[in-house]
C-alpha cells in the first residue's frame, strides 16, 4: 500500500509540475508534508537543499530521497517512476502534437499565458524556502522581527555577491554553507 501511495503521490507531481523544478516544490511540499507526513518541514527544506546541489531535476531526486526515507530501495525506484512516467506520456503526445500544429496562433498563444502561471509558482517556491530559512516555519510569524540574524546575512551576503559580481553559484552556495557552518558553531 505504501508503494501505490508514493507511486501516486509522485505521480502527481510528475503529471502537474509544469514550469521545472522550482515550479515543482510546492507540490512536493504538498504531497510529502501536508498530505502524507513522510517529511517535516525541516527535512523538506534539506532535501530541497540537497536536491538543489545534486545532479539531476528536483523532482526526480526529492522522489529518489522520499522513496528510500519511506520505503526503502524499492521505494525509492517507484517513487522515481512515478515521477518520470507522466512526464514522459505528455512530452511525446506534445512533441507530435507541436510538430503537427506548431505554425497555428493558438499553440503559440497558449505558450504565451503558461508563463506568467510557471513564473508565480517559481517565485512561490522561493519565497517558502525564504521564509523556512529565515523564520524556521512555514508561514511568516505575527512577529516580523523574530528572524535568523545570520541566514539573513548569509542570504543577502549571497544575493549581493549574486547581483555585483556575477561568480558562479555554486561558489555562493558553497561559500554560504561553510560560511553557515562556522557562524552558527561560534554562536
Amino acid at each position: 500500500m505504501i508503494l501505490l501511495k508514493l507511486f501516486w503521490s509522485f505521480f502527481q507531481i510528475g503529471l502537474f509540475s509544469i514550469g521545472g523544478g522550482y515550479a515543482a516544490m510546492p507540490l512536493i511540499q504538498n504531497q510529502v508534508v501536508d498530505i502524507h507526513p513522510w517529511l517535516s518541514m525541516a527535512q523538506f527544506a534539506d532535501i530541497m537543499a540537497i536536491a538543489e546541489m545534486t545532479p539531476g531535476p528536483i523532482a526526480i531526486n526529492a522522489a529518489t530521497f522520499v522513496g528510500i526515507r519511506v520505503a526503502g530501495l524499492v521505494g525509492a525506484i517507484v517513487a522515481t517512476l512515478g515521477c518520470v512516467t507522466p512526464s514522459c506520456a505528455i512530452v511525446m503526445a506534445l512533441a507530435f502534437a507541436y510538430h503537427r500544429f506548431r505554425g497555428m496562433g493558438i499553440v503559440q498563444g497558449i505558450l504565451a499565458a503558461l508563463r506568467p502561471a510557471m513564473i508565480a509558482m517559481i517565485a512561490s517556491a522561493g519565497l517558502s524556502l525564504l521564509i523556512m530559512a529565515v523564520y524556521g516555519q512555514r508561514a511568516l510569524p505575527g512577529d516580523l522581527l523574530s528572524f535568523d540574524g545570520v541566514a539573513v546575512a548569509i542570504f543577502l551576503a549571497g544575493f549581493i555577491a549574486l547581483r555585483r559580481w556575477k561568480p558562479n553559484p555554486l561558489y555562493v552556495m558553497a561559500g554560504s554553507g561553510v560560511l553557515g557552518v562556522i557562524l552558527y558553531a561560534l554562536l
